[in-house]
């Protein structure tokens, strides 16, 4: 289904995919899959399918230097005339050759993969910052001159397609999968390749050594709810027309003109961004998105982004016939600045929701998930806007720290700021002690940073007066009634580039909070 202001060409090319399945499919692989791609190492058996005539069988082979490694056959369905197999485990490395023959009636037609390594598969997914392509960023030239430099971190990235229907497979492909060049990763401004996603890839390669798969499906000012599936918006309370009516005023209402660039209708990029690749193996997902839902239902936030995680593991799991983890690891970043003045909260709101309220990850609600912080890397005169922030190497950086300890197990390795074990209030000489679990970084002192409220008293600030390894003092001026809630580093331009107060040793910044004293937070009075 063809929207306002889609390319006329797309349109035309859902027709013609349309046409061609009702006059009978031809013998290929399904569009994700090409030279130079890789395909998901063991544990996981990775998954090859594409389409044939219909009651056909294909047989899938396997080769190396020649010499056939394994074979697996497979029917083509007669409803879907698809067909699909699942090879075996296989460890990282190549290049192997990947041969689809079909038996049928007719004489049999052959399909090659050539090039083929094995290694790890990443999805990378979300709006504007994670469309940035290596040319946007800082230091972009040097970035592109290394590119040649990984030949065995592929990239691949699906073209801005909305349905409204859930489609089988991609309907367009921007990038094939390729080695990567400075041509192909600064191809033009939020056009193929994402920033983020290729310096996470880059990283996990400089510590792992085998093979790593990029592949992007991402749509710059798009809301989470065009992202999730009928299941996701039906557990938030987002189903039925008035909603999805309600999205759209709001959308058009209320976001800024960079925000706005995106499909917003429910589901449209479910259908046809996510679930087409839903057949194969992966690793993990990243994601940068919520800035768009800061003007659109932000407190349903907390619902909407566990809602999703949930859901893309368990149609990612049944897709690849169990072969991507159930509960895949999945990293996101925690969303940076964008207005400096701003006294609205919305911005602070959907960090906090981006956390499931709970102010860091992973946690209960959001098992086996990391999160990279970025409140601290506002970039105020980024020729894309301030909403778009140039320094992205710090941001793969802090992610692929996540991915390393949640997705790979590294033990003892840090990956997130210091965090709140314990509040104390001295009522009595209006002092609060905050506690934290790792040794601080102390940058500088602050008087706005920190703000405590008090019933029924407003938000004051709660000035830094002194600092130890571990714990923050703060005085409590104003209301004199019992504290009741604290937080840090609410605002939505909290503090200047790589300045914020807190830190720890390895430079990961504080993430920001909101304590309330009747959650089990280590809150305590004396």
């Amino acid at each position: 289904s063809c929207y306002p202001g889609e390319e006329m060409a797309v349109c035309v090319l859902l027709l013609v995919l349309m046409l061609a399945s009702a006059e009978g499919v031809t013998f290929r692989f399904a569009s994700y899959y090409g030279d130079h791609m890789v395909l998901q190492k063991k544990p996981a058996g990775a998954v090859v399918w594409g389409y044939g005539e219909a009651g056909a069988n294909v047989t899938v082979s396997l080769s190396k230097d020649s010499k056939v490694i394994m074979k697996k056959m497979a029917p083509v369905e007669e409803h879907s005339e698809t067909w699909k197999v699942v090879l075996a485990p296989m460890e990282h490395g190549g290049p192997y050759s990947v041969i689809a023959e079909q038996h049928s009636r007719e004489e049999p037609k052959n399909l090659t993969l050539r090039d083929i390594y094995f290694g790890d598969i990443w999805l990378c997914s979300g709006q504007s910052n994670m469309e940035m392509t290596v040319s946007q960023i800082i230091n972009a030239s040097k970035e592109l001159s290394e590119a040649s430099l990984y030949p065995y971190v592929r990239v691949f990235t699906a073209s801005l397609i909305q349905s409204e229907v859930e489609l089988q497979d991609l309907a367009k492909i921007d990038l094939e999968w390729s080695i990567p060049t400075a041509e192909n990763l600064g191809h033009g401004n939020f056009s193929y390749f994402s920033a983020v996603c290729w310096l996470f890839g880059r990283h996990l390669y400089e510590t792992l050594r085998y093979p790593i798969g990029l592949v992007e499906s991402s749509w710059g000012g798009t809301c989470i709810e065009a992202w999730s599936s009928g299941r996701v918006l039906q557990e938030c309370g987002l189903t039925g027309a008035a909603p999805h009516q309600l999205m759209l005023v709001l959308c058009h209402r209320f976001l800024l003109p960079t925000l706005l660039s995106g499909p917003k209708m429910p589901s449209v990029l479910w259908n046809a961004m996510i679930h087409p690749l839903l057949n194969m193996s992966l690793t993990g997902v990243i994601w940068y998105q919520g800035e768009s839902n800061a003007f659109m239902n932000p407190d349903l936030y907390n619902c909407t982004f566990p809602a999703l995680i949930a859901d893309w593991r368990r149609a990612f799991h049944a897709g690849s016939d169990g072969q991507t983890q159930l509960l895949f690891p999945f990293g996101f970043v925690q969303l940076s600045t964008f207005r400096r003045q701003d006294r609205d909260d919305r911005f602070p709101r959907i960090r906090w929701h981006q956390t499931a309220d709970y102010g860091y990850a992973p946690n209960k609600r959001m098992p086996n998930t990391f999160m990279a912080v970025a409140v601290d890397l506002c970039d105020e005169h980024s020729r894309y806007g301030s909403i778009h922030p140039r320094d992205k190497q710090n941001v793969a950086y802090r992610l692929h720290l996540g991915a390393r300890a949640v997705a790979y197990g590294e033990r003892g390795l840090v990956f997130q700021g210091p965090y709140p074990t314990k509040v104390v209030v001295d009522g009595a000489r209006g002092l609060i002690n905050v506690t934290y679990g790792q040794e601080l970084l102390l940058l500088l002192m602050h008087d706005h940073i920190f703000e405590v409220r008090s019933h029924p008293c407003q938000w004051v600030p709660a000035p830094m007066v002194s600092a130890s390894s571990h714990t923050v003092t703060l005085s409590s001026p104003g209301c004199r009634d019992a504290v009741t809630r604290l937080r840090y580093m609410w605002a939505e331009w909290p503090c200047e580039y790589r300045q914020c107060p807190l830190y720890n040793k390895h430079l990961l910044p504080a993430p920001p909070f909101v304590i309330d004293s009747a959650l089990k937070t280590g809150w305590a009075s004396c």
